[in-house]
């Protein structure tokens, strides 16, 4: 993606079945449960890397010991550090007694987080400030083990004023800025009662029926309970990924399935989806359910998870997004005229790369229905060298867009940072045949379209191409995201303000005002989550206007070079995607009140020049 965007963070979730002594003798080592979660959210780093976190819970501890441990890291490597952290403590026993590795007891005695629960998780920031104090897993102490929690997820929730006043706290400075802190104290209030219910013997199950209903947003969240009962819910739309594996020897649960099956080398068949609504249990005696939390509602799972934000190891993603690339073909064979002698294909890196391969068979596909026709056309009229020259025909892909990965914007004066920001992209020189060949490159999808305007159509335009073509394999952006992605400001979306100024130019600005109207009259009768007023905004236009605008927009006022934009359908999108049906941001048909709420909270903070989240 060409314009980074903060996103879904990572889950990881570990429960032991078994007694350390019993991984020493099998695998080899005590630390299997350890190098397993070291390993499940390194092959998920890419959800997150503002910071990491691990919780851990020891089974069966004498009283008077500890029993919960948390470590957490902001640091530039946060992963690395938080293992360096835990294994420092394994060789800091091996200088006094150098075989303690091969004492199960007694390294569950000495390393703290060697316990039977393990929780991580890996963090990109949507709300609240890159410290360290925001990292996950948040944690809650009690004398009494059962009302000790820890917590974790992948998610955000849009009611969290409402949260606290149910529950009557007066949230502070910390809690106000954090979905997790009103979660946690949510959970942990109807944790507190199902032990002062029922102590000694907790229905996990119930107590999460009662608070999981009241969480409006998209989420995928683990926890830990002192008692040794562990949790992982997902919410009723299945909007935040989940899947689980189940053994005989551990209880796996994270938010991708191909770090379960690299981690653990098990087949496709044996990692499961955690469907939405369902709540996996697993009390303290390692026995394992798989309940309704909440009622399962229509799937809205997010299809950008399929597009980009999830790995693409993972087989049923990687062809997903070969059909996505795939699936544009028509579109760009109609933009170049059907002309691919004189027309060159790449994609801006790197993770476009698996769409542009789709796009690569397509044109493919279609350059050989071409050959077909035209050596049936010729019947017996022909000669080796004319049969040859048209099989040897091929489609003209080249690397022409490289990212400087070095390259850093340090530099804060304006005219010289945007001089900076013009490089971060680099183009290979040759490839293009000046004012002859169009160059059709393919990105994951365009939010804002600051780096497309202020480097690559810059950068690509020095090769003199006959026109640039820009496709995306994602609809247009056009509504903030509540449930997980950072995008919560319409003014920051190209296809928002393409959409406004195509109003500019057709003398509609009244339109926006009776829109903004309309907004605040809900929010006076506190009615702003019952519908999306701002698919007023691009209901007058064609998505194909739209795009055409959009293309203005990011070429350079210095650049001649006509640029065109090309976009997914959501009609293809879906058949590409068809389990991911979540689109609310190309759409706007959100799936939860609270997504109404965001849409027209941001509309009103942009028509009153507020640069400020949605929620």
């Amino acid at each position: 993606m060409s314009d980074a965007i903060k996103h879904e963070c990572g889950l990881a979730f570990i429960r032991l079945r078994k007694p350390f002594s019993y991984y020493l003798q099998k695998y080899g080592t005590v630390l299997y449960g350890l190098n397993k979660l070291y390993l499940l959210m390194e092959k998920q780093h890419n959800r997150g890397q503002d910071g990491a976190g691990v919780a851990s819970v020891k089974l069966n501890i004498e009283p008077g010991h500890p029993f919960l441990h948390r470590i957490r890291s902001a640091n530039h490597q946060p992963i690395a550090d938080i293992f360096s952290k835990i294994m420092g403590e394994v060789k800091d026993l091996e200088q006094y007694q150098p075989d303690i590795t091969q004492h199960p007891g007694l390294m569950k005695g000495h390393i703290s987080h060697l316990g039977e629960l393990l929780l991580g998780h890996l963090r990109y920031g949507t709300q609240g400030k890159n410290l360290v104090e925001f990292c996950h897993p948040f944690i809650k102490r009690n004398t009494i083990p059962a009302r000790n929690l820890a917590l974790a997820g992948n998610f955000n929730l849009v009611n969290t004023d409402e949260l606290f006043d149910l529950i009557g706290i007066d949230p502070g400075d910390f809690q106000k800025q954090s979905d997790l802190a009103a979660m946690m104290e949510v959970i942990h209030h109807f944790l507190v009662r199902a032990d002062e219910a029922s102590p000694g013997s907790l229905d996990v199950a119930g107590l999460l029926k009662k608070a999981v209903p009241l969480f409006d947003g998209g989420f995928t969240v683990g926890g830990l309970i002192g008692n040794g009962d562990s949790f992982v819910f997902r919410d009723a739309h299945g909007i935040r990924p989940a899947y689980y594996y189940i053994s005989d020897d551990v209880v796996v649960a994270a938010s991708e399935r191909a770090a379960i099956r690299t981690v653990f080398n098990v087949g496709e068949n044996e990692v499961m989806e955690l469907m939405p609504g369902k709540g996996l249990i697993v009390k303290a005696g390692g026995e394992v359910t798989v309940e309704t939390i909440l009622e399962p509602k229509e799937r809205r799972a997010c299809s950008f998870e399929r597009i980009y934000f999830s790995r693409g190891s993972d087989e049923k993603i990687y062809r997903e997004r070969i059909a996505l690339g795939y699936n544009l073909s028509e579109q760009i064979l109609n933009a170049i005229n059907h002309d691919l002698k004189n027309s060159i294909f790449s994609f801006i890196p790197n993770t476009a790369e698996v769409a542009f391969y789709g796009l690569w068979k397509g044109m493919d596909d279609y350059l050989e229905r071409v050959k077909v026709q035209r050596i049936l056309s010729w019947g017996k009229d022909f000669s080796e060298e004319k049969l040859r020259e048209m099989l040897s025909r091929k489609i003209r892909v080249e690397k022409v867009a490289i990212k400087d990965v070095k390259m850093r914007t340090f530099i804060t004066e304006d005219t010289s940072r945007n001089e900076m920001v013009q490089h971060v992209y680099d183009i290979t020189y040759g490839t293009v045949r000046k004012d002859t060949d169009t160059l059709v490159v393919i990105d994951d999808s365009i939010v804002r379209g600051t780096t497309l305007k202020e480097s690559i159509i810059r950068m690509l335009a020095r090769l003199s191409p006959k026109k640039i073509i820009v496709v995306s394999s994602a609809p247009q952006i056009r509504y903030p995201d509540c449930y997980g992605i950072d995008m919560s400001k319409l003014g920051d979306f190209i296809a928002f303000r393409a959409a406004v100024e195509l109003m500019k130019d057709r003398g509609k600005e009244a339109c926006l005002q009776e829109l903004y109207d309309r907004c605040k009259e809900l929010a006076r009768t506190g009615q702003l989550h019952t519908e999306n007023v701002v698919q007023g905004v691009y209901k007058p236009f064609t998505s194909e206007e739209i795009a055409d605008k959009i293309a203005q927009l990011i070429t350079p006022p210095e650049i001649s070079t006509p640029v065109q934009v090309i976009f997914q359908t959501i009609e293809s999108l879906h058949r590409a995607c068809p389990t991911n049906t979540g689109d609310w941001y190309f759409t706007g048909n959100y799936p939860t009140p609270g997504g109404n709420k965001v849409v027209n909270k941001a509309f009103m903070n942009y028509m009153e020049g507020k640069n400020v989240r949605g929620y």
